[in-house]
């Protein structure tokens, strides 16, 4: 069985090295936007990055920092009915520079001065004309707090802690690995709910009865007291107001993992600057708002279920039905800043992410079968032991 990690690209970079067709910094094109001019470096030319955890642009070659001037400007959420109704109604749009994975379909943003290189989720080889792509821009992103080097710190302890991990596994935990940052799409939702519900309230008694049970190997016969539900039905409205429920725009990464990497600090949210994405890839929505408000609203009635049974009291709840109605809702487009790697063993690919706000590590693991073979066993023996113990007490 081979172990390696997988095809991913150097600090800060979707990208191997090795095989981007791109000139050296001192022959590169000239930019052609006053984005891409402010992101030169000043003394080499080279494009600067984004440096996580400061609010600098720094220049990989020679070292000359930028400071990142971020606008007070407000974070703006847009009207959803209006979207939905009208098409993206007066959000602000951006256009950029994208290519889509042809083998797991992801869209992402792709330097002009780059023609070849692996793809950020998937690791697959990308040699592609890059096109223009028009979205809705983003409101606000969460900027990068670890470096690569801290994100693969805390890889590598998530995989020594792993229960069942083959034992080759672990010497990730020795090798030099390589992730790619990645901005993921996010839409995020509010609304103002009142929801009416009709349901059941049980409450709890007890009523003395005479019971068989065996005491001692004999048969005998015990006054118990045994529970009982009294039912009563049970009616009533309750309101909340829901801010920022978070809904992945894309399939590019499976749901359990990036859910597993919440809670995410929307706090820290900052208007959206590119500078902040400086060095680092950033996905495409694929999912639309309303395919997204449809998961925000499932997660919300959840919560609300918990608001009515809470309502209608007493020991147990049955809820028969709710009528919700949301007023009120808006969304915004938000980045939010994971690392991504992957690694090879027994010839099939493994993929993680890194929250790289928190360090927060999810991923896909093998088993090793064996070890689960053994802890089986020592399972079945020690019961064993044990049954022989308390049989031979009696």
């Amino acid at each position: 069985m081979g172990f390696k990690l997988g095809p991913w690209g150097p600090r800060k970079s979707a990208f191997d090295a090795s095989t981007i067709d791109a000139p050296p910094p001192g022959n590169r094109p000239a930019r052609e936007s006053t984005r891409e001019a402010q992101l030169a470096c000043a003394q080499c030319g080279a494009v600067l990055s984004y440096a996580p955890g400061t609010d600098t642009l720094k220049c990989d070659y020679c070292g000359h920092t930028n400071r990142i001037e971020v606008a007070a400007t407000e974070i703006v959420e847009e009207c959803l009915d209006t979207a939905l109704s009208e098409g993206i109604g007066d959000a602000p749009m951006e256009a950029t520079r994208t290519v889509k994975c042809g083998s797991c379909a992801a869209e992402f943003t792709f330097d002009p001065a780059i023609h070849a290189g692996s793809c950020p989720f998937c690791g697959h080889s990308i040699v592609t004309d890059t096109g223009i792509h028009r979205q809705i821009k983003p409101a606000a992103l969460l900027p990068f707090l670890l470096t690569d080097r801290e994100a693969q710190e805390r890889v590598r302890l998530w995989l020594q802690n792993l229960w069942f991990a083959p034992n080759r596994l672990k010497t990730y935990a020795r090798d030099q690995g390589r992730l790619a940052g990645v901005y993921l799409p996010y839409w995020t939702f509010d609304s103002k709910t009142r929801t009416r519900y009709r349901g059941r309230r049980g409450d709890y008694y007890y009523v003395p009865m005479q019971v068989r049970s065996r005491v001692n190997g004999r048969m005998v016969t015990q006054t118990k007291n045994v529970r009982k539900v009294r039912w009563r039905p049970a009616s009533g409205e309750v309101s909340r107001f829901f801010d920022d429920v978070l809904v992945l725009a894309s399939r590019s990464l499976p749901t359990w993992m990036t859910d597993r990497l919440e809670p995410w600090d929307l706090i820290g949210l900052k208007p959206y600057t590119p500078e902040f994405v400086a060095g680092f890839q950033a996905e495409a929505y694929q999912l639309g708002l309303d395919a997204c408000f449809d998961v925000a609203a499932q997660k919300m009635r959840e919560v609300i279920a918990m608001d009515v049974r809470s309502a209608i009291g007493g020991d147990v709840q049955e809820i028969q039905r709710m009528d919700i109605q949301h007023s009120d809702r808006t969304y915004k487009h938000v980045l939010l800043p994971c690392w991504l790697g992957a690694y090879l063993f027994g010839g099939k690919s493994y993929h993680l992410c890194v929250n790289a706000r928190t360090g927060q590590v999810q991923g896909e693991r093998p088993y090793s079968w064996v070890k689960i073979g053994f802890a089986v066993l020592a399972a079945v023996i020690v019961a064993g032991i044990a049954a022989g113990i308390f049989l031979g007490t009696r």
